[in-house]
């Protein structure tokens, strides 16, 4: 945005927020450049309290990462590996099933699955693997895999496994109670040379979009977000969680909106890039608050801000995501996530009841055809009249 806006402008987009009505690009905008933050943070928690309350959820789970293999090379992942010599290329059967198991007798009731994106288009390891055990493709195995872990322990399944196409979509539903892509970004300029999606075709915005825009066709309730910090700037940032909203407005199936920062790791080509601050991320929070206005889930995981991350409930969020008492964070294994007890220790001190959701939020758990029907009796053993996770007696 061009010079500085008058600070009525400024105002008006605040209160054409907390009045929820849905602000513009423009006003989005202006609020992220131009906004004083203790209103920006004020006004977003107005929304998020009139709508939410004061809860906090989190959703107790284990972390499956069913394969390190990926086609693609981010700047900033280290997830993600190419073939090892001894390693196998996937977790076998028998061996999900066993961390499964490992996180129901600790209380989970969620098995995130989290894996590569295609890696059978590019690694000859990962199609021999595939075939020996009868799978054409990763996507498929994970479906078989998510199935096991739905009839074998109950837990319920969420995967985020990339790219998919409408058949992957359907298949996944059959025995996933939700499922998730991170969008990250709309900005193309990132796949350029030396970019942070350089050299990572599943990155390409447009290929994201049409999954999640997949997914509301199908009526699966749908987990996906922004990765700030990475390159992009204000407007992009804007323009990204405006695409989500579009697409939730067209099919009304985004369960949840994560803002996620960027944080910078040894040996990948971002390991020298600045991280956002605490404040760049509030900030960020609170205009996606009024970008999706009260109903919208809005989330930051915990373990990305060190001790501050109470902080970020002043910034409109209502949930904290998934904890593992069991897993670590694989995705960012440098960042243990806190223990349940201070996580509610901590949100209490702030204001805030902590609630323990399943991985379909409330209010997508009894929506007409979302849950598949086989998927249905494993939910209803674990949701509680008002939705959340049923706790022991």
């Amino acid at each position: 945005m061009k010079g500085l806006a008058n600070p009525s402008q400024v105002d008006s987009a605040l209160d054409w927020g907390i009045e929820g009505r849905s602000i513009s690009r423009e006003e989005a905008l202006l609020l992220m450049e131009q906004s004083e933050l203790t209103a920006l943070l004020h006004a977003a928690s107005a929304i998020r309290d009139r709508a939410k309350g004061r809860t906090v959820s989190y959703s107790k789970k284990v972390f499956i990462p069913l394969t390190h293999l990926c086609r693609d090379y981010c700047g900033y992942c280290t997830f993600r590996s190419d073939p090892q010599p001894g390693v196998q290329p996937y977790m076998t059967p028998e061996e999900v099933l066993a961390l499964a198991e490992e996180g129901r007798r600790a209380g989970c009731k969620e098995a995130l699955f989290s894996l590569g994106d295609q890696p059978e288009r590019v690694f000859s390891e990962a199609r021999d693997f595939l075939r020996r055990l009868g799978f054409g493709s990763t996507l498929e195995y994970l479906a078989a895999m998510t199935q096991l872990v739905l009839d074998e322990t109950g837990l319920l399944p969420h995967a985020n496994p990339g790219v998919m196409r409408s058949e992957d979509l359907q298949r996944l539903k059959e025995s996933n109670v939700s499922l998730g892509l991170m969008l990250e970004s709309t900005s193309l300029r990132l796949t350029r040379a030396h970019g942070a999606h350089w050299k990572a075709p599943d990155k390409v915005p447009s290929l994201r979009l049409r999954s999640i825009e997949e997914a509301g066709r199908l009526s699966i309730a749908f987990t996906t977000g922004i990765l700030i910090g990475i390159g992009e700037t204000a407007e992009e940032r804007v323009e990204a969680l405006l695409a989500i909203r579009e697409l939730h407005e067209k099919y009304g199936h985004i369960q949840e909106v994560i803002v996620q920062p960027f944080r910078a790791k040894p040996g990948t080509r971002l390991a020298s890039a600045p991280e956002p601050s605490s404040e760049d991320l509030q900030r960020t929070l609170a205009v996606a608050r009024l970008i999706f206005g009260g109903e919208m889930n809005l989330q930051s995981p915990p373990n990305l801000l060190s001790e501050d991350y109470p902080v970020l409930l002043a910034a409109g969020i209502n949930d904290w995501g998934g904890i593992s008492p069991v897993t670590r964070d694989f995705i960012n294994p440098e960042a243990a996530w806190p223990q349940i007890r201070v996580l509610a220790e901590k949100s209490a001190a702030a204001g805030f009841a902590l609630r323990e959701r399943l991985a379909i939020y409330p209010e997508f758990a009894s929506r007409p055809g979302f849950v598949e029907r086989r998927v249905q009796p494993h939910l209803q053993k674990l949701r509680a009249e008002d939705g959340y996770a049923r706790q022991p007696e």
